[in-house]
Formats: structure tokens, C-alpha cells, sequence
């Protein structure tokens, strides 16, 4: 049996009728006598859909218990078995309850599939996993049920369930979509006309990308090279001048003119290395076409615009923009530009539009390439040994009378020109061939002193020394350029791999990579200067060197643009333009740190913000709840001995008067520590320490504890330490009552302190059930009850405030075993200064 077929039903909110649209196929397939079922179809009490469900069978659904409640899910095996040609299966991104055979329904929808069942389902563009992020920007909420885009791909058929957002706010009002207590916040968040406007230009973009897709599959497989002009797609080309940024423009306008035009700007880079455009007026133009909404694209190609027509054609392009040559007159010798060569090659099918620009006619801003990455003094070196050494070298042999022969005095003249091109390049070695031809027709050639050359074979020794001097002065001046290009792009190279490293490892504050700016390009100051707007002042946010930043890019040796708020100014030296292409990148990727550092920083604030939020909701919680038990004791004890009616004896109100005060105790306590736990998370704790002995601090935090429950061994030789006695006295009392709580009968709780090096342990022993290892640091966490503790206990807060106190002081709070069963609390104090003698060691004193 083959694989079922998958229908969806695509909707950009819900409410737009999908699951209703589903159940009128149903209908359909099973008036034309198909097996059809409704395996899962959630009604969400809308009467219209429940008046479609009649009349189709429905497959009991399988009750899950979880939690203490039932919960309904698809039976995937009751499908099975009843194996029906369609099956219909509601929501598809649905996450299962725990316990269900998949983790989510498409997971069961897919089985259902392979078991040769076509399933009709429905989808919402928002919980498409490719556009999660897209979708939390505009609603401000993500969505944690997604689905694969890959899923809903397969799908044989997707079918787009449109409604206007006015209509779609219209039958929410009329209370069609959600119950009335819910129509006035759906619609004043969810529901709002941004918001379904931009889901349903997400729903239509994405519909629209799979119709593209199943029609470039169609010309594919039809083997179809003729385009099919079903939609504006207007390819760019470039060259990197900035003449591109008016091409693009020009593009933007065109595709502007139909629906649904698209933009595709690309830079054809030639495969062997031989040109290259400025990066960082690529970037300035990938930016723009991507702002316009089209899409930037570089490819690699030896011949220009037989690349620029096979990427056209590839991506079933209608127009070509292309700006008009920059060439020079004389230039057009060699050959058509090329722009006339894709409008030559471009065919019928293709509309070539040349764009007039500034540039027209000036040809390409070159400098000299051949002698790019010299020094000036290696520059003259060259000038000096190919202009004055074959003066020299004829002064030399013309000394020798008749010379070692026309021959040798070739080849020295040769070595000559080989010298000044491996200096100077190509232009000091012409140089030197030129003035070495003169001389060896004038003095070496007879007859000599004259420019008669009267041997045919020394006029061929002559031209063949020129010609071939010529060629290896080119062929030496071209690989000394491609040496020193290799070492600059191997420098390049490094710096751009340790820029990406950096990227992919997340890693480099601001001012390590500026520090790394400095080292690699041997600078005095970087700073990066921001500012607020256009022509609002630049604001130093980051800086290294011992110089004074510079407050402005133009005061800078180097100053690199990275955006319209976001510049690099360096002093020291001024760079030259081939290391401006990696010091973008170092700019660009400072940019990068500068925002990952603030969001690390917003990040911080907000989980900040959030654990207050959190604190602040547990305390409205247990102010609710935990503080009604010790009043309702009072109320009902102070109600009681105000009733006139009962006649009550001294017994019976010395109790309730008992009752009155342990209720106000137990009040004062949990008021007590809402309010320390307050003040640690406004963090305005502000310890006073001073020198303190423990005997005298820690007997006083046990007065709330019950009278024979805690054994007390502190060593009267501990010495002094610094500590704030009131921080501590509070911090002890909450953990030896919280000790005293869990601890059975007739097992005291044993506080014990001691030096370990040179800090002081103050130990509180119990003997109760003890904390597992992988809870003990939960246990520390506010509003935290052990096991099975009862709601009147406590709010859970006792450990967290007497963490807090002991960290305030500069100490730490451990959980460890008891020996022999039960929990130790550790306290880990600052131990005395230097200046305490040693005590004598003189018995623990013991209290009960």
C-alpha cells in the first residue's frame, strides 16, 4: 500500500474558517462516496462547526490521565483499525498530553500516513517553526507549539484560507470565534489590525514562495528554459561602483510598477582573482537592496555576463538592470563592455534595461595595480637600476674595448630589466628595456656610434632581446605583485578567520577586539563613537590606547563608517585602502560586541526584573494565604473571650490568651522574613560588622525554639570575628527553627562552631529526613517547602533569608549529610584578623 496524501488548510489567525472549510471537503468526499472520518476535529463550543460535524463519523477519542485530570487526545490506534480512506485531523502543531503515543500530532498524523491514509489537516502561519521569531516580534508573544516547515512542505496540497482583518474582527465581535468574556482582550491584543494584517501578508508570502517552488519543480522536470513571466523578477547586476546604488534604486522602482516584483541584486566576482570590488561599497549596497525588500547574491563566474544570463535565467528573471559602461573610448577596441554583450545574448525572453549614471565614460578607478603594496623607496630602487644601471653596465663594458660580445652584453642588459621589475615593478622595468635597447644599438652593435644596424642576424638579436625582455620583465613584475598580494591576503585572511571565530564562539568584549584593532594595525588610540541620530554628537562607548579618544571620526587618522549612528575612528597612521577592507570587518564586528554586551546587560536587568516579579507574585501569595491561618487563631481566640454568653474559667483563658500570643508569634515571624526577603531583593541589606564572640550571638537566636530541642556547643576559645550580630542572630534563628521543624522527637538539634583554617563554621545538626543532593540547592530558593510540609508551616522563606544575611556578611550556606541520618547546615564565616592570640583551649560550654 503507497503513502496516504497530506491536504492543509493554511489560515493567519485563528477563526478564519479553516477547520470549517475541512469539514465542508468532508462532506463533499463523502457525498461522492468516500470513506471519510473525523479522527480529531476541536469544536472550541463554535456553533457553526458544530452543525458541520453532523452527519460524519467521528472516532471516539482516547481519555489520558495526567496530573489528576482526564484529557482528551486523537486515538491513533482506533484510526488504524478502522483504517478509512480520509481521515480528518485537526491542528495539527498540537503538542500531546504527556503519555500520548507521539509527542505531537503531526507525529501521529504521520503514521497515519504511512499506513496509506490521506489525512486532511490545518495549520496557522504562526506556529510555522521558520517564522517563530518573525511572529513573537509582531504579536509580542512566542508561540511554543511549532511545526516544522519541512511537515507542512510535504503536503501534497495547501490550500490558503483568506479573510480581511475587518471581517475577522467582525466575527470575533459577533462572538463567533471566542466565548464573550474573551472577545474584548482578544481584540484589543491578538486581534488588533496590525497584527492580522502582517499575519496575513506572513500567510501570502509563504503561500506564494510554494507556488514558486512547485513551478521552478514543473519547468525542471519539463526541462523548460524559457521564462515564464508569471511574476516580476528584476535581476541587478553590479560591479561594486557606487553607480550600483542608483541601479538598485532604479530596479525598486520597476518592480514597483507590477504586484508581487522582486529585486535580485548580484555581484559577479571573477573566478580567477583578477578584480575585486570595494567590500565596503558591497555592504553600503547589500544593505539598500535588502532595505527595498529584495535579496543580495554573490557568485563567481571567469566570463561576466554569461554568468550574470545563467543566474538570470536560473532564477527565471523577466528584466536585467545594468548600468552603462565605464570604459573609456579607446577602450571599446578590445571588445564590447558588458553591458552590451548580455543585451546582445539576452534573447527574447530577457528585457535588458541600461541605466545612464556619473560615471559614464570615466573608466575604473585604478592606482597603479601593478605597483600596489610597494614602498617608495623600493619604487625608486627600481627607477635607479633600470634607468642608470644600463648606463652604468655600458661605462663598464664600453671600458673593456671590444666588450665579451653582443651576446653576453644581451643578457647582462637582461638582467638588468629583471632586477628593476623585481623592485619596481612593471614600469621601471619597461623603463630599463627601453633605455637598454638604445644603448646596445648605439655602442654595441656595429658598425658602432650609430643607429645603423648593418648585420640582419644582430637587427633579429635585437628585437628578439626586446621582445623577450619585455615578456619576463612582465612575467617577474606579475608574480613579485601576486607574492605581495598572497602575503596581504594571508594577513587579511587571519584577521577575517579570527573575526569569525569570534563570531561563531560568541565571544570578545568590546575592548578586546579593539585592543586586537590596535595590535594588528600598529595604531596609537581606537575608539568606537556612537550617536544618537543623524546629526546628534558622537558619545565614546568603548576605547583602548594611552592617547585621548578622539571625539570625532573626522578627527581621526582612520575613521570607518559603520552605520549612520556607529563609527571607528583611529589615530596613530593613516592606513591605505587595501587595509580598510579587513578594518570594516573589525568594525563591523565591533558593532556586534557592542550589541551583544548590551544585551547580555538587558538580558541580566530583565531576569533581574523577572526573579523580582516572581518574589513580589509569591509574596501577594502568601500574604493571601499563609498569614490567614495565625490570624483566623487570633480572630477566633479574641472573638471567643469577647462572647458574653460563656462564662469562661481562668484555665480556658489563660489557654485562648496562649493561643492569642503564639498566633502573634507566628505572625511577627512570617512578617519578619517577607520583609528580610524583601530587602535582599531591593538589595538595600547593608551589614554593620563589627567584632562579636559566637557564644554570646547565636544562644540569643534560640529563644523562639521549644526548651530541651537544641543542644548548644561553642567553644569558648573561638576568637572574635566581624560579623553584624543581627544578621546572624536572624540568619541562625531561621535555620536551627527550620532544623527544630523537621527534626522527630527526642532528637535535639545540635548547633556546633568551630575554626577550620581561617575562617569559622557554625554547624546546625538535625536528625529528620534530610534533603536529597540534588535538592539541597533548591532548597535555598524563597517560597521552597520539603516534601510534605503543610501550608501553615510557612511561607518558605526561612533558608533564603538566612542565605542571604550569611552572603551579605561575605559568608557562604551549605547543605551536607548528618552522620547516621538527617541534615547539616554549614555557615562559613570570615575567620579574626591577624592581631587575636591564640586562646587556651578550655572546655565547650553546653546549654540546652
Amino acid at each position: 500500500m503507497g503513502r496516504g496524501r497530506l491536504r492543509i488548510y493554511l489560515g493567519a489567525a485563528p477563526g478564519v474558517g479553516k477547520t470549517y472549510a475541512m469539514l465542508a471537503e468532508a462532506h463533499r468526499r463523502v457525498e461522492r462516496g468516500t470513506d471519510c472520518v473525523v479522527a480529531l476535529v476541536e469544536d472550541h463550543g463554535r456553533s457553526l462547526t458544530q452543525a458541520m460535524l453532523l452527519g460524519l463519523e467521528q472516532i471516539p477519542r482516547r481519555e489520558i490521565d495526567y496530573r489528576g485530570g482526564t484529557f482528551p487526545e486523537m486515538d491513533v490506534d482506533a484510526v488504524l483499525a478502522r483504517m478509512p480512506a480520509v481521515a480528518l485531523v485537526d491542528e495539527l502543531p498540537h503538542t500531546n498530553t504527556p503519555g500520548s503515543r507521539n509527542t505531537k500530532r503531526w507525529q501521529d498524523v504521520e503514521e497515519l500516513l504511512a499506513a496509506g491514509i490521506d489525512v486532511i489537516s490545518t495549520v496557522n502561519i504562526q506556529h510555522l517553526e521558520s517564522l517563530g521569531d518573525v511572529v513573537a516580534s509582531i504579536i509580542g508573544v512566542r508561540h511554543r507549539e511549532t511545526i516544522p516547515d519541512e511537515v507542512v512542505r510535504r503536503a501534497e496540497q495547501i490550500e490558503l484560507v483568506d479573510m480581511a482583518p475587518e471581517a475577522l474582527r467582525r466575527r470575533m465581535a459577533h462572538g463567533n470565534i471566542y466565548e464573550p468574556d474573551k472577545i474584548d482582550a482578544a481584540l484589543a491584543n491578538y486581534f488588533r489590525p496590525g497584527n492580522l494584517t502582517a499575519l496575513r501578508e506572513l500567510a501570502l508570502l509563504w503561500v506564494a514562495d510554494r507556488v514558486d517552488e512547485h513551478l521552478n519543480q514543473y519547468r525542471t522536470d519539463h526541462q523548460l528554459s524559457a521564462m515564464w513571466r508569471s511574476r516580476e523578477r528584476i535581476v541587478v547586476g553590479l560591479a561594486g561602483g557606487p553607480e550600483g546604488r542608483t541601479l538598485i534604486r532604479r530596479a525598486s522602482r520597476l518592480a514597483g510598477k507590477g504586484a508581487g516584483g522582486k529585486v535580485l541584486a548580484v555581484y559577479v566576482a571573477r573566478s580567477d582573482g583578477l578584480a575585486s570590488a570595494s567590500p565596503e561599497e558591497l555592504a553600503i549596497q547589500r544593505s539598500l537592496v535588502e532595505d527595498l525588500g529584495g535579496t543580495f547574491h554573490h557568485v563567481i563566474g571567469y566570463d561576466v555576463p554569461s554568468a550574470l544570463l545563467a543566474f538570470s535565467r536560473g532564477v527565471n528573471a523577466t528584466q536585467i538592470v545594468l548600468g552603462a559602461s565605464r570604459r573609456r573610448s579607446w577602450q571599446n577596441l578590445s571588445g564590447p563592455g558588458t553591458s552590451a554583450t548580455v543585451a546582445r545574448e539576452s534573447g527574447p525572453d530577457l528585457d535588458v534595461h541600461i541605466v545612464a549614471h556619473d560615471a559614464i565614460g570615466r573608466g575604473w578607478r585604478s592606482s597603479s595595480p601593478q605597483r600596489r603594496g610597494l614602498t617608495g623607496r623600493r619604487v625608486l630602487a627600481g627607477w635607479l637600476v633600470g634607468v642608470l644601471g644600463p648606463l652604468l653596465l655600458t661605462g663598464v663594458l664600453t671600458s673593456f674595448g671590444s666588450g665579451p660580445g653582443l651576446a653576453n652584453d644581451l643578457l647582462l642588459f637582461l638582467t638588468l630589466a629583471i632586477g628593476a621589475a623585481l623592485l619596481g615593478g612593471l614600469p621601471p622595468a619597461l623603463a630599463s628595456v627601453a633605455v637598454g635597447f638604445l644603448f646596445l644599438s648605439w655602442y654595441f652593435t656595429p658598425p658602432l656610434n650609430t643607429w645603423t644596424i648593418a648585420d640582419p642576424e644582430n637587427i633579429v638579436a635585437l628585437a628578439v632581446f626586446l621582445v623577450v625582455a619585455v615578456a619576463v620583465a612582465s612575467t617577474v613584475g606579475s608574480a613579485a605583485r601576486r607574492t605581495r598580494e598572497a602575503a596581504q591576503l594571508r594577513t587579511e585572511s587571519e584577521a577575517l578567520s579570527y573575526l569569525a571565530g569570534s563570531v561563531l564562539q560568541g565571544g570578545n568584549s568590546l575592548e578586546a577586539l579593539l585592543a586586537r584593532v590596535r595590535e594588528t594595525f600598529a595604531m596609537e588610540s581606537v575608539a568606537l563613537l556612537e550617536r544618537q541620530s543623524a546629526v546628534g554628537p558622537w558619545v565614546c562607548v568603548g576605547s583602548v590606547g594611552p592617547g585621548l579618544a578622539v571625539s570625532r571620526p573626522e578627527d581621526a587618522d582612520v575613521g570607518i563608517d559603520v552605520n549612520d549612528h556607529l563609527a571607528m575612528a583611529l589615530t596613530g597612521r593613516v592606513l591605505p585602502a587595501e587595509d580598510r577592507r579587513v578594518l570594516s570587518a573589525f568594525a563591523s564586528q565591533a558593532a556586534v560586541a557592542l550589541d551583544r554586551g548590551r544585551l547580555v546587560a538587558e538580558t541580566a536587568e530583565s531576569r533581574r526584573i523577572a526573579e523580582g516579579n516572581k518574589i513580589r507574585t509569591a509574596l501577594l501569595a502568601a500574604v493571601s494565604h499563609d498569614l490567614r491561618t495565625p490570624l483566623a487563631s487570633v480572630k477566633a481566640a479574641v472573638t471567643s473571650l469577647r462572647a458574653d454568653d460563656v462564662a469562661w474559667s481562668c484555665e480556658d483563658r489563660t489557654e485562648l490568651l496562649a493561643g492569642i500570643e503564639e498566633g502573634a508569634d507566628r505572625l511577627n515571624l512570617l512578617v519578619g522574613n517577607l520583609l528580610d526577603m524583601s530587602r535582599l531583593q531591593t538589595e538595600t541589606v547593608i551589614p554593620l560588622m563589627r567584632e562579636s564572640d559566637l557564644d554570646e550571638v547565636v544562644p540569643m537566636a534560640l529563644g523562639g525554639v521549644p526548651e530541651g530541642s537544641v543542644v548548644l556547643s561553642i567553644p569558648e576559645s573561638l576568637p572574635m570575628i566581624e560579623v553584624d550580630r543581627g544578621l546572624l542572630e536572624r540568619a541562625v534563628a531561621n535555620i536551627v527553627e527550620n532544623a527544630v521543624k523537621f527534626s522527630p522527637a527526642g532528637a535535639p538539634v545540635v548547633v556546633s562552631a568551630c575554626m577550620v583554617g581561617d575562617r569559622v563554621e557554625v554547624r546546625v545538626a538535625d536528625r529528620g529526613p534530610g534533603i536529597p543532593a540534588e535538592a539541597r540547592e533548591s532548597a535555598f530558593e524563597p517560597f521552597q517547602r520539603h516534601g510534605d510540609a503543610p501550608r501553615g508551616a510557612g511561607v518558605g522563606l526561612g533558608l533564603a533569608v538566612a542565605r542571604g544575611f550569611i552572603e551579605a556578611m561575605g559568608g557562604t550556606v551549605t547543605a551536607a549529610d548528618t552522620p547516621g541520618g538527617g541534615l547539616t547546615m554549614v555557615m562559613t564565616l570570615a575567620g579574626p584578623r591577624a592581631r587575636h592570640a591564640p586562646l587556651p583551649e578550655v572546655p565547650a560550654r553546653r546549654t540546652p
